[in-house]
């Protein structure tokens, strides 16, 4: 965990990326395309802890079809700015078997996470996995999984804000900044 002063620092120096009236606009086509896509399917939508939560609770209102939800916890970064070794920390408490799933991320960054994750779900026995991430990192490599849905598409920097950290702080920002680079 990182002092109030160097979160504040950080912010300070960083260059914002993305508006908090860009993000607004991109939950909203994201919930009307997930709708034309999964809205007759009453999927089980999991949201990816802990970065997915300010896009899930965003997203969430604007889906005007019958769902359910639940959470599952998985991280390979901790507060840690690379990853690491994957973490199982919750899987999900609904029965995923025979349901349509709908998991929710804030980034793809190597996708080595959500590939992991859309594994487990199938291996739990679901109908379907889809997955929408608010953000695809630009990493100029292969990746082991694409997502269905995609909000925006961000540089390849150290990126935080809206449900994102930097060691820990600013998930909470409304938009989406980079740290400066050196």
């Amino acid at each position: 965990m990182i002092s109030a002063q160097e979160a504040l620092d950080i912010l300070d120096g960083a260059e914002q990326i993305c508006t908090a009236e860009e993000v607004t606009a991109t939950v909203k086509r994201m919930a009307g395309e997930i709708g034309a896509s999964l809205g007759e399917s009453h999927p089980l939508v999991l949201s990816v802890m802990g970065g997915a939560v300010v896009f899930s609770g965003q997203l969430l209102p604007l889906l005007n079809f019958p769902l359910d939800f639940d959470y599952i916890h998985a991280s390979r970064y901790g507060n840690e700015t690379q990853g690491n070794t994957l973490q199982w920390k919750v899987m999900p408490k609904e029965n995923v078997a025979g349901r349509v799933v709908l998991v929710l991320d804030d980034i793809l960054d190597e996708g080595h996470t959500l590939a992991a994750i859309r594994d487990k779900v199938l291996e739990l026995g679901a109908r379907s996995f889809h997955c929408a991430v608010f953000s695809d990192k630009v990493t100029g490599r292969p990746k082991p999984i694409q997502a269905d849905f995609i909000g925006i598409s961000l540089p390849n920097r150290y990126v935080f804000g809206f449900g994102m950290d930097v060691r820990g702080a600013w998930r909470n920002l409304p938009a989406i900044y980079a740290v400066k680079e050196s």
